[in-house]
């Protein structure tokens, strides 16, 4: 049955029920409105379709009557008029506003129109159909940035000094697989490929703003299994450094970076694909194209500089996120075997350090002293020029001192790590074997001391302002935190003590007691942690006080958020919060050091790489103090530098090493 055959149900006026002819049927206003308000004829699919039935009311003549039907048969000469919206009039309407007319195949559900027939308003409150070029603008920007998110998620590096022009001329080989994937693809499928495909480029380009965050301050990727702690540890920085609001706002504008590169690559991917879709000849042959050009840069090895043009960078990114999630996920058996190694396990506590009894020993770290701060050129003058004012002063004391060079496990931050590296004796990198040494039986130079029972210990730790349940690892008999070191002064930045305060309080504690026990002191000094503004400044040591004349000294100070707008004053403020611990340090030995005192101090980690300028290096320096020529003699054949400045070339070893080397050279066949 054609699709213009109806039937009509009428109820004749008459007895006979004849028809009316049809014009008195055209000025029938029922009608009109029948036909006006009759749905758009269906599509010929073959299938007989069901008569439409039109019943008109009688009036009651008191004889029921049967309404009589009439089927009416109409050739199919495509005489009859469609309704204002059919789909010639949506075509024109969707031409009027800069639409493209090609319905998509993926979405439309009616041929070429903007909603259900009679819409009178095209897009938002119908500004399409009044402002058509603004609308045609519009659309062709959206698609032009869509294209620009996607291009800019496949050909970002994960490393911000790897960001430059040459990077995003490349031809990605995920890109175009990716497009000849969509284009073959059934419309299902194709749509729920895009979506996902969308959101998973979305994560991998996060995955990346993460790691150029991890490398600016670790100089390494981000650990997918290890490193969410560290997350925690950067917020609790941000709030130290900048204050509460600081924080939020910093972790508030991350979060909503995040979401709306989720939301704008999936989206775009979406547009894109419905572009390809609706241009598909012209798709195919572009993706062809772009195919064989990625084969042949690739074979014949084309560069812009030193930037290869075919890339395959996130194949390679996500397979190496893939390893070093196995990596992560067998460490901690690897690391297991290692802990269980120790040389002075079975030691007999008298046969311990022999060569240390009666004094007092002092493990000091300076955070973040790297060979950067003697090595680099725009720092090494002044910081040599300290180096050699301490050693001079120390040796008209009557001290002598030794100085070579330790490989630190992190760079850039994670001091706690370096720490428990050089009194563990293992190679402690990551978070996952921090957790698993805290938590065993491993000795510790810190514990080997107190297992001997010839020592106090005790720590100083003015960076810890919370509870630190792994000190007790470390056998500690006493911790001092910032809280406990009768410091009433300001915060700088995020230290909570100045080294000089740090180290008066040391002696005022527990160094300067009377008829005390030798002490081994664990001491961090953390006036050189990053951001290193504001910082304090030597002053007299009678005028510390309670710390409260910090508050002028702080005022005098830089502001860190200024000084971090420009690299060289990063690196200008590094360098004397540098020289402000060296000097707190080896004046502290001058003034209270005695016969007795041994001091081992060092760096744990290098600075971030806003300050190594690129330096990949791990290296900090160590040095030992002693006035006792005895302590020295006995690590002679080390071979370091004398002086407080290791020489380029004095000896270098892993942080790891120091443990059994320093317990052996002062055992009992040191």
């Amino acid at each position: 049955m054609s699709p213009f055959t109806r039937s009509r149900q009428l109820s004749d006026p008459t007895e006979g029920g004849t028809e009316p002819d049809d014009d008195t049927a055209a000025k029938d206003p029922a009608g009109e409105r029948a036909e006006a308000e009759k749905p758009e004829a269906e599509p010929d699919t073959g299938a007989e379709t069901e008569p439409a039935t039109v019943t008109e009311t009688q009036p009651d003549t008191g004889a029921e009557t049967e309404p009589a039907t009439v089927t009416e048969t109409q050739p199919d000469t495509g005489a009859e008029t469609e309704p204002a919206t059919a789909p010639h009039a949506a075509a024109d309407t969707a031409v009027d506003a800069g639409q493209d007319t090609a319905p998509d195949p993926d979405t439309a559900t009616g041929p070429g129109s903007d909603g259900p027939p009679g819409a009178l308003k095209p897009g938002w409150f119908g500004w399409r159909r009044r402002y058509p070029r603004a609308a045609r603008g519009v659309s062709v920007g959206t698609t032009v940035l869509a294209g620009a998110l996607v291009l800019f998620a496949l050909l970002v590096p994960n490393q911000v000094e790897k960001i430059e022009f040459a990077s995003f001329v490349r031809i990605p080989a995920e890109g175009v697989l990716l497009a000849g994937l969509l284009l073959a693809l059934p419309p299902k499928a194709r749509r729920i490929t895009a979506v996902v495909m969308g959101a998973f480029l979305g994560l991998v380009t996060i995955l990346k703003f993460v790691d150029m965050g991890f490398y600016q301050i670790l100089a390494r990727p981000f650990d997918l299994v290890l490193d969410w702690i560290l997350i925690e540890n950067g917020t609790d920085f941000l709030r130290e450094t900048f204050g509460r609001t600081g924080q939020v706002l910093a972790v508030t504008g991350v979060i909503v970076l995040f979401v709306a590169v989720l939301v704008l690559t999936t989206l775009s991917m979406v547009r894109l694909t419905k572009l390809m879709v609706r241009h598909r000849p012209v798709a195919a042959r572009t993706t062809l194209i772009l195919g064989t050009a990625w084969i042949t840069c690739m074979t014949l090895g084309l560069q812009i500089g030193t930037v290869p043009i075919a890339t395959k960078g996130n194949a390679e990114f996500l397979g190496n996120r893939v390893e070093q999630v196995r990596a992560g996920l067998k460490d901690a058996r690897v690391f297991e075997k290692q802990a269980a190694v120790d040389a002075f396990a079975k030691t007999p506590p008298d046969q311990l350090l022999t060569g240390l009894r009666g004094k007092d020993v002092l493990f000091t770290f300076i955070e973040s002293y790297g060979r950067v701060a003697i090595d680099d050129p725009a720092m090494a003058q002044q910081t040599d020029a300290v180096l050699k004012e301490g050693t001079g002063r120390l040796k008209a004391a009557g001290f002598e001192s030794r100085s070579g060079w330790l490989q630190s496990p992190v760079t850039g931050a994670g001091s706690w790590l370096a720490h428990s590296t050089f009194l563990s004796g293992l190679w402690i990198k990551n978070q996952q074997r921090y957790r698993n040494l805290t938590t065993s039986d491993r000795m510790t130079l810190t514990n080997y001391f107190g297992k001997t029972g010839a020592w106090r210990t005790v720590g100083i730790v003015p960076g810890v302002r919370r509870a630190w349940p792994e000190g007790k690892y470390f056998g500690l008999d006493h911790i001092y935190d910032s809280e406990h070191l009768g410091y009433h002064g300001p915060y700088f930045s995020w230290t909570p003590v100045p080294d000089q305060f740090s180290m008066e309080a040391f002696q005022r504690l527990e160094h300067g007691k009377k008829d005390r026990e030798p002490i081994m002191a664990e001491i961090i000094l953390a006036s050189s942690h990053n951001p290193w503004s504001p910082i304090a400044r030597m002053i007299d040591w009678d005028d510390l006080g309670d710390g409260s004349v910090f508050h002028r000294i702080k005022k005098e100070g830089t502001n860190p958020t200024e000084v971090w707008k420009d690299p060289e004053k990063v690196r200008t403020e590094y360098r004397r919060a540098i020289e402000y611990s060296i000097r707190s340090l080896t004046e502290w030995v001058e003034r209270y050091g005695d016969e007795d005192t041994v001091l081992v101090f060092l760096g744990d980690h290098q600075p971030v790489p806003t300050v190594t300028a690129g330096d990949t290096g791990k290296d900090v320096p160590i040095t030992i103090v002693a006035k006792d020529k005895k302590v020295l003699d006995r690590v002679a054949g080390w071979n370091w530098t004398d002086g407080l400045k290791p020489a380029a070339n004095a000896p270098r070893w892993g942080m790891d090493k120091f443990r059994d080397r320093f317990m052996t050279a002062y055992g009992p066949q040191g």
